[in-house]
């Protein structure tokens, strides 16, 4: 009934968007990532096309429109992207990307690849702490929906993101400088100035980033800190050498470091009851201490008018330091200290080639990367102690790839792509085991858990003891579609793409080896139709987009009575839906963005615990989420013009564990309340701006609506309480922007 549901909406949508009307192309809500033609530029296909003429469900969302929107943070993505989720048990630290019901689901852990490839220019970042980046100086951002296994490939079963910041455009010099004031007594600057050094082929940009406020939600613990608190930097310097036309060089360096309060906790009941929502009666807020940095060199080399070389070489790493009271109360019954050093290289060499009736693109593709973890879990043993644990990890990707356009018509277009992939992955260096000592004093090492077989505590305590696994996997992945454009320029297609990630070792294991284990690689196989059009004169864009995945082996947390936390697969699941993006520029100064995504999604087979939760929906899998806003041009006042822009997003009812509202048969679990109920949430700017000029105003939340971000069960795991992390409250502000 359900996917008959989904087919007569779609046919409905599809039917009423071109019956009657004059299409032509593009389609996007967003129109400042637009080139002087009016068509919007992307890189979807790593190559530079119209967003109509892409067989893809993108999301293309420029610089100043996330500003508009209130987004200045990459957890806050989700506000404007249909079937995008975002959650974290640590705020906006190490964000979990969930696209169409595919994410890392429960997971936690630092060591997890994301299955929605996170880029920044176009560089594959691993480790899932660099993804909670504050968002300035951008060019755009593209949030690419389903499976991308042939161009960009590497963990990316459920989608892909990409940053891409601006780079000097080697004339003249220009730059702004913003400055800000919200509640929570919250001051955010942030600039950049770029400097063409010899014109058209030397330029500088540099750009920096600086937010401080206090913590959002209010502890109620006599002198305790409050949690949710910001304080952010971060810089980027961008140099760009043109020396001809055939050759283009950008090399950029990067660095920020955050070290807010970790996020608030709604944990022991009676510590809970009796609170406003966003409030936390504890007497341990940790920091969130996160590091990023690194360097990157894309060279462009055009051998002919048919083709260009381009290599793309980077070196980033980082650290976690995130100190977390994880029982939300005075009492101390949980609390980590969460800390990981990452490091990654990576190097792609792609080339482009285009000639009459063909484009292809392919390459070579190397990464490494690297995570050291060092955990401490504190818990209420008898007498005080817990565990520490350590681990090293080493991963190394080889990729081969290559996707060909093929016109068989001036009007259709046959799409065919492959990647192999080889995978290795070494687990080493780990060793773990149970100490006495209270929270901050050294630790008292009683036994060695890992390497131990047996039950905690069990085996006696031996510093020389090491764990070791290793993994290896290899998947061919690809991609077939066609697309069809009609004389009036609207693009229909269907594509049929394959998606791999790798498989995985439990970073959780840390009560004994039992529960270090390699499982299997993810894979899912989806189809698309998808159309895109222009409409009403060009003044409606659209793009629509109906999608169907075969789902198999998602990796998933389960966290059981030890407390102890395995790695498992979901041997098969079903997900479909359908999404609709949408702008109607009613007069020159109005415009109307809305976008809808609706998602079903199934275990088809999934047994935990001993408990069968085949039909269960996938967590952080919403069936329907919409957003809708305007910009209006209300009057012109002073040299400038008055804009009223306010936006809504809807989310209905979600899970947050592949248990949904089932407990486990002779468990404590209490799976009922980790969820999140439906809500929309409103935001809203009145801004005034010319040229050089603009004052804004804004709201975020603007109703203070009481949502949870992110909830794990430790009932199951021995604890007499769930773990819930309340998103944020209402924010507003003003802020100044000068342009010259």
């Amino acid at each position: 009934m359900a996917k008959t549901l989904f087919a007569r909406a779609f046919a409905a949508v599809l039917f009423t968007t071109t019956s009657g009307i004059a299409l032509a192309q593009d389609a996007s809500p967003i129109e400042d990532v637009a080139n002087t033609d009016g068509e919007i530029i992307v890189t979807a296909q790593r190559r530079e096309q119209s967003l109509l003429d892409v067989p893809v469900a993108v999301t293309a969302i420029g610089g100043d429109n996330l500003a508009k929107r209130g987004i200045s943070n990459s957890s806050q993505l989700g506000e404007a992207v249909p079937n995008l989720q975002i959650n974290s048990p640590y705020g906006r630290t190490q964000p979990n990307f969930s696209l169409r019901g595919i994410g890392v689901a429960n997971e936690y852990n630092s060591n997890q690849a994301s299955p929605v490839g996170v880029y920044l220019d176009d560089v594959y970042l691993a480790p899932r702490t660099s993804h909670g980046m504050g968002l300035f100086d951008l060019d755009r951002v593209e949030v690419l929906r389903g499976p991308q296994g042939t161009l960009f490939g590497r963990n990316t079963t459920g989608g892909a993101i990409n940053f891409i910041t601006r780079k000097p455009d080697l004339q003249g010099t220009e730059g702004y400088a913003e400055l800000g004031y919200g509640n929570f007594d919250t001051f955010t600057a942030q600039g950049a100035v770029e400097a063409t050094l010899s014109p058209d082929a030397v330029g500088l940009r540099l750009a920096v980033n600086y937010a401080k406020g206090d913590g959002q939600i209010r502890n109620v613990f006599a002198g305790g800190r409050d949690p949710n608190s910001t304080d952010t930097l971060q810089g980027r310097v961008s140099l760009r050498i043109k020396p001809s036309d055939a050759l283009d060089v950008v090399l950029r360096a990067y660095g920020g470091r955050d070290r807010g309060t970790q996020a608030g906790v709604h944990g022991l009941l009676p510590f809970r009851t009796g609170l406003d929502f966003f409030e936390t009666n504890e007497n341990r807020v940790g920091d969130n201490r996160t590091d990023a940095w690194g360097f990157s060199g894309n060279i462009a080399l055009s051998l002919s008018d048919r083709l260009t070389v381009t290599s793309i070489t980077s070196y980033d790493g980082g650290k976690q330091d995130l100190q977390q009271a994880a029982d939300g109360s005075p009492l101390d019954i949980l609390d980590i200290t969460w800390q990981s050093q990452y490091r990654q290289f990576s190097q792609e060499l792609r080339g482009n080639f285009s000639s009459d009736g063909v484009d292809f693109v392919g390459g070579l593709f190397y990464g490494w990367d690297r995570n050291i973890t060092d955990n401490r879990f504190n818990l209420p043993l008898p007498p005080a102690g817990g565990f520490f644990q350590h681990y090293r990890q080493v991963r190394r990707s080889y990729a081969v790839f290559g996707q060909a356009d093929i016109d068989l018509t001036p009007n259709l277009v046959l799409t065919l792509g492959a990647r192999y992939t080889e995978d290795k992955s070494r687990y080493d260096d780990a060793y773990a085991y149970l100490f006495v000592g209270t929270i901050g004093a050294p630790d008292l090492p009683i036994a060695t858990t890992v390497p131990c077989a047996g039950v905690a505590g069990t085996c006696a305590y031996n510093p020389a003891a090491r764990f070791a696994l290793a993994d290896k996997n290899s998947a061919l992945t690809g991609r077939v579609a066609l697309s069809y454009t009609t004389d009036g320029g609207t693009l229909l297609y269907a594509s049929y793409n394959r998606g791999y990630r790798a498989g995985a070792v439990n970073g959780g294991g840390y009560t004994s080896s039992s529960g270090i284990s390699y499982i299997k690689p993810e894979r899912v196989n989806a189809y698309e139709l998808g159309l895109k059009g222009r409409a009403l004169d060009r003044a409606l864009t659209y793009a629509i987009s109906a999608f169907y995945y075969d789902y198999t082996n998602q990796q998933l947390q389960d966290t059981r009575a030890g407390p102890v936390s395995f790695l498992v697969n979901a041997p098969k699941s079903e997900v479909y839906g359908l999404e609709v993006e949408s702008t109607l520029r009613a007069t020159p100064r109005l415009r109307f963005d809305a976008a809808l995504g609706l998602l079903r999604s199934r275990y088809k087979d999934l047994t935990l615990q001993g408990t069968d939760l085949s039909g269960n929906r996938l967590p952080f899998a919403p069936e329907v989420t919409a957003q809708f806003g305007f910009s209006w041009d209300v009057l012109d006042l002073a040299g400038g013009t008055v804009t009223f822009a306010p936006n809504v997003a809807y989310s209905s009812q979600q899970w947050f564990s592949p248990f949904n509202g089932t407990n486990a048969t002779g468990s404590a679990q209490d799976n009922s309340e980790l969820q999140q109920g439906a809500n929309a949430k409103v935001n809203a700017s009145l801004s005034w701006s010319n040229d050089k000029l603009t004052v804004r105003a804004f709201a975020n939340n603007l109703f203070d609506r009481e949502t949870y971000g992110y909830g794990l069960d430790l009932r199951g795991a021995g604890f007499p309480y769930n773990f819930l992390v309340p998103a944020a409250p209402r924010t507003y502000g003003v802020s100044v922007k000068v342009s010259y």
